[in-house]
Formats: C-alpha cells, structure tokens, sequence
C-alpha cells in the first residue's frame, strides 16, 4: 500500500467510483470473493471504464481488492488472521499515539474528547451510529497526538479495518463495552496519565480483536 496521510489521493474523475464502490465493499453488497465485471459496473455507475479502472488500482493498493492470477479483480476475503495482523497493529498504534495525546491535551482537546464521549453515549444503542461515534474518538485522539507518521500509518491500516468494525459492533452489550472502555481512555488522557492511556488504548482494541474473531469464526463457519 501506498503511505498517505488520510485517504489516497485520487483524480477528481474516480473521486465517486472510489467512494462507492468502497461503500459497497464495507456494506458487503460487492460482498468477499465477489468477482468484479468491469463492463456492468461501469454502467451501473454511469461512467466511462477510465475513472472506473482508476477507482480499482487505488483499491487493490489499499488492499481491499484482489487481482487474480487469471486477470479478474475480486473484493478481498475476510480472514482471521487478517484480524489477528490488523489488530495487533492497530493496538501498537493507538497506543503509542494515545500515550501521546496524553501528554499534549490541552483544555480545548479534553473539551472535545467528553463531547465525543457524550456523542458515543447517546447514540450507544445503534449500532452503525455508535460505531462511527466511537471512530471519531479514535480519530480526535490520533489528531490530538500529533505523530504524522503515526497517523499515516493508522490511516492505513484504518481502510481495511472499516471492514471488520461493523462485526465488533453487533450486541448492546459490546457497544456499552466499548463506551465504558473510551471514557477510561478520556479519563486516562484528561489525567495526562500516558500509561494508562496506552494501557487501555490497546487493551481496547485487543477486546474489540476477540469480538471480531469469534463474529469471522461465526460467519465462515456458517
């Protein structure tokens, strides 16, 4: 994968091919293994097969698709040991940059992070919704951290994560796991406590890991 910070850079042209077949593939309409055809999705999307073909090369850098040894493109499997890789780097990431926000936060950092709290609280019994709120603590804590290459990477790793973060999120039960696992981040961080925050970053992250394999586990064996 190419290293960027936040989304790759992509020719105005391809800018909605990406966004939606990406939308396709983390909502599993194009769901793991589907073969792509270039032709009908080219026309279904309303474009010529340049900005169409464009969208596909910034995917399969980004390792959400896969070119076959025959030449076809196929959306990437889900794997556990996907989820074993992804998350174990995720951990060592987001701990490493919440030790850091610890350490920088000022009032105005720690006034956001309990609005997001409240954000994540209220919105705790949607899945989807939830989900994303939690994201955006994940986000405000990188932003906050300030390591660039930290966060570049974390961005990587982020766009294959996006896949996997809707099976972490399924049970009420996790959700509010996972809300009470954020405020100990915040509290950690508003303490400017930075290893307890790395502590429960990737003590997080690491639950959030177990769900997602026992959700695969769930799925491929179905």
């Amino acid at each position: 994968m190419a290293l960027v910070d936040g989304p790759m850079r992509r020719p105005s042209g391809s800018n909605a091919v990406y966004a939606e077949l990406l939308r396709r593939i983390l909502h599993e309409e194009l769901p793991p293994g589907e073969r792509l055809h270039e032709a009908a999705l080219s026309a279904d999307l309303g474009v010529s097969r340049t900005p169409y073909r464009e969208a596909v090369r910034l995917l399969m850098a980004e390792g959400l698709l896969e070119q076959l040894p025959t030449g076809g493109v196929v959306v990437r499997g889900v794997s556990a040991r996907d989820i074993e890789e992804l998350y174990a780097v995720r951990a060592a990431l987001e701990g490493l940059m919440t030790a850091s926000a610890a350490t920088v936060a000022g009032q105005a950092d720690r006034t956001r992070l309990e609005s997001l709290l409240d954000r994540n609280a209220r919105l705790v019994d949607l899945p989807q919704q939830a989900g994303e709120a939690g994201h955006d603590i994940h986000l405000a804590l990188a932003e906050i951290a300030g390591n660039s290459w930290a966060r570049r990477l974390h961005a990587q790793v982020d766009v294959q994560m996006a896949r996997y973060r809707r099976y972490t999120n399924e049970t009420q039960e996790r959700r509010e796991a996972a809300l009470a696992e954020h405020r100990g981040i915040v509290a950690a961080v508003t303490a400017a406590d930075a290893a307890a925050a790395r502590a429960r970053a990737e003590a997080h992250v690491l639950a959030a890991r177990e769900v997602a394999l026992a959700s695969i586990a769930r799925r491929l064996g179905a």
